[in-house]
Formats: structure tokens, sequence, C-alpha cells
């Protein structure tokens, strides 16, 4: 029998404000331990949380990015459980009224575009963090991370494959970046991912048992985790045994599934609402307010590159894949307008640099008016395309101009033809045998005394004008 995925992803992000969701507590990651924490994150008896504005915005925006409705009146719940790096005993979440529910998010496969539904948007706090002694038996608690803002997008399940799942999360990452509320770091922990995961034979409506996949921190890992699950499934399936409703966590050493627990439901949770917290009500002035602030997305700035600059789908969707990008390439074609040789300079030579040091073009020493600064000597003359790869290399090590490394290094190319006929007439001169040959029609006799010429001036000529002097000197 052949067997069809059935997954949906739970996505936590954390958001990049400068305090916490219900303190003043900073949210810088990388503190030492226990330094931003207070009494309101770990829960203290007799304080009160009030609620950061600056969060619901940013999960306002994520909802409007993801086209789903925005909840006017929403509360927070509390969900029980209990854990070490839990110190109240609940976390503050959002239950029944939740934010934002009923969106899509687009992705592409396969070249043919799918919507993944999404069922609700919601905002909770984070959790702490235990860090597990290596050399003892003993583990510590770091509440820093302890009340940092989360929205967790939970999608349908609409997704049928490992790539699918991946593309999706992808594309999450990329517009939780594009409206900057998060930099999206799955490393980091800023953003994480669980999976819902179950088989149905091909054609039948019903869902099977699902199982939920834990402690995934890449695209890589999540899409190894569901291709290992389908086949832990599949094989249980095949000889006639039951799935279990449980949460398993990926073993990223050993490539498997691990059992943790048994799946919890709401009411393991014992959610109530929280008393301390107001419900938040959203009216038309506050939800314009944040329409206004949204920046041109992905997919629509994808569209503009092709239309605008008349680039390939992609090349506008790679050209697109991040906000800086996007932004480093308009940058440089305000001042070089010529889109498709920006283009083809920023994927390739820039790409190839930034690739062998593990950047992004964040990172990038070369400012886009370094860039168009190197195609315009391409483009007077004054350098040949072959030097100009040499250069770039120059000014991203240096972090010099190119215009400052020609000067320097006296590496203009040579287009005087009274310069290059001398050198052209004593290359065949030294070369008769080659140069009757390439006269009695061997025209591949030419590249060599192309090659003569560029070395007589140390690589220096312009090729085109020894190729166009070459055959004037040569005749018919």
């Amino acid at each position: 029998m052949e067997y069809e995925a059935v997954i949906g992803l739970e996505v936590h992000v954390q958001l990049q404000t400068e305090t916490k969701i219900f303190c003043s507590c900073s949210t810088t990651f990388g503190a030492p331990p226990n330094t931003h924490s207070c009494p309101v994150c770990v829960g203290m008896p007799g304080v009160l949380p009030v609620l950061n504005r600056k969060v619901v915005e940013f999960a306002m925006k994520m909802a409007l990015a993801t086209h789903c409705e925005i909840v006017p009146f929403s509360v927070f719940a509390r969900k029980h459980y209990f854990y070490p790096d839990l110190p109240k005993g609940y976390q503050i979440s959002q239950y029944d009224l939740p934010l934002a529910e009923r969106g899509w998010v687009e992705i592409a496969i396969n070249g043919q575009a799918k919507r993944i539904g999404i069922t609700r948007i919601h905002l909770e706090e984070d959790a702490g963090k235990l860090i597990h002694d290596e050399n003892r038996p003993v583990s510590y608690v770091d509440f820093n991370r302890t009340g940092v803002p989360l929205i967790e997008i939970v999608s349908e399940p609409d997704i049928r494959s490992p790539e699918e799942a991946a593309s999706y999360l992808k594309k999450v990452r990329q517009q939780v970046r594009y409206l900057e509320i998060s930099d999206g770091n799955m490393e980091e922990g800023s953003l994480r991912c669980d999976a819902n995961i179950s088989l149905r034979p091909r054609g039948r409506k019903d869902f099977g048992v699902r199982a939920e996949l834990k402690n995934m921190n890449s695209f890589r890992n999540v899409q190894k985790a569901l291709e290992f699950e389908i086949r832990r499934q599949t094989a249980l399936l095949l000889d006639g045994h039951e799935i279990v409703q449980e949460t398993r966590l990926w073993d990223v050493a050993k490539g498997v599934t691990v059992t943790m627990r048994g799946k919890e439901e709401a009411h393991d949770y014992r959610y109530f609402p929280d008393p301390d917290l107001v419900p938040v009500e959203i009216d038309n002035a506050w939800l314009d307010s944040v329409k206004v602030e949204l920046p041109e997305l992905p997919d629509a700035k994808c569209a503009r590159f092709e239309e605008q600059y008349g680039l390939s789908g992609y090349d506008a969707g790679v050209l697109t894949a991040s906000k800086s990008l996007a932004d480093y390439f308009e940058e440089c074609v305000a001042l070089f307008p010529s889109p498709k040789i920006v283009s083809n300079w920023v994927m390739v030579e820039l790409f190839r640099i930034l690739k062998q040091e593990n950047l992004e073009i964040d990172a990038c020493p070369i400012p886009p008016a370094g860039l168009a600064e190197l195609l315009k000597l391409i483009d007077n003359g004054t350098i040949s395309g072959k030097m100009a790869k040499d250069i770039l290399e120059q000014a991203y090590d240096s972090k010099k101009s190119p215009k400052e490394i020609v000067e320097e290094q006296g590496v203009a190319q040579v287009s005087d033809e009274s310069t290059l006929s001398a050198v052209v007439e004593q290359v065949v001169e030294a070369h008769p045998k080659e140069v009757e040959k390439c006269k009695a029609g061997k025209t591949k006799i030419l590249g060599f005394l192309v090659g003569q010429v560029m070395k007589e001036t140390k690589g220096q000529a312009n090729p085109q004008k020894v190729n166009e002097l070459l055959r004037k000197a040569l005749g018919p």
C-alpha cells in the first residue's frame, strides 16, 4: 500500500524587541547567564506582568504579511506544565482567542505555486534554557531567555513532503527577516520548529495518528527528521503495527527520531485566562498604522525585479532572497544602470568570494558603490573583465576602492592604438610561420597571436582592440 505524508508545522519566532514581553529586561542574546532576568521573568510572588505594545505590533505585521485575519479581541492564558526552565509553573500564551487566524503562505515546488494554510498566529513568552554539564551529572538553568517574546505560527496540515516543509520554513524565515521583526537565526534559537506528521493511505481523507518532532535547529534537520519519520511510520504500518501518538526528539548525531514522551493534549495544560493581563483590543486606527509600516514583501519585490529590471524569474528570486541583498542590488543599479550585468557580478563573482568566507551580503566589505565603480571601469575600457575579477578580490581583502587599486598598481588597460600597433607589429614580425598559417585560413592561430600581444603587454592590452589591429595587420 502506498502512503501519503500529512505534515503540519508549528514555528516559534523570537521577536526582536529591545525588551521582553512582560517586563523591561533586555532581550540581547549571549549575555552571561541570569543577568537579564528580574522578579517578573521568574514569577516571584506579588509581581504583575505588563504587555509590551511593540510585541503586539510585530505580531500584527507577520499576520498581515501572511494574509491572516487579525482578531480585534484576543486573550492571554496560562498554560500549565512543570519543567526546571519554567519558574512560574506555567507559560503565558494565547489559547482559544489568538491574535490572528486563517492565513496562508505561498511556496514554490518544482516550479509550481502551492499555498500552505495558517491556522493561527498567537503570542506567548519563551521559557528559560537548561545547560547540561558535560563533565558532571548536573544541569544549570539560565533565565535570560525567560519572557523573550514569541509568536507561534501554526500551519494547517497541508504539507505533503519534507521538501515542502523545508520550503515553507524558509519562506517564513524570509518574511520575518523582511519585516525586521526577527533575525530568524535557527542556531541561536530565534526561529524554532516542531513538526506534526502522520501517514495515511493515498487517496484517503481521514488523518492517521501523528507524532510530534522536536529539537530540529536547521532546515536540513527538519527535512532529514521528516524523511526518517516517514520511513519509520511506513515500516510500522506495513508490518501491521499501530502508530502511537507521542512526542519524539530528533537525534542529529544518529540521524534518527527517539521517543521523548506521550503527546499532551490541550486539557493536559489546564488553560485558563490569565487574571493579571487585560485582553488585547485592536481597533482600526491601530491596525491601519501598522499596515502603513509594512515594507515591500519578498513576492512583490521579486515580481517587480522581473518587470522593472528585465530579470529572469530565477535571478529575481535569488536577488530578493533577503532584503539586504535586494537593497544591495538596487543601490548598485542606481549607480550603474545595467541590471543584468550587475546581477551577473553579484550572483557569480561576489557570491563566490562571500561563499569562501561563509558570509552573507550584510558583512560584505565592498559597498554597492564599490561594485558600481568596478563595473564603470570595465565599461569605459580602463580594465578588462578578467582584470576586474582580480581587482574585486583585492578590494574585498584590502577594503580599498577598485579605482584606488588600479591607480596604485598601474594596471589600467592599454587601449591606445599607437602603443598597441607597435606591439602588434613586433609580434607579427616575430612569428612569420604563424602569420602565414593564419593568412592561409587557419583562423585559430589568431588566438595565439592575441595571446602573444597580451604577454608582451603583461595582460594589460585591450583584447578587443588587439583583435582589431591584428586583423588589420594580417589583411584579408
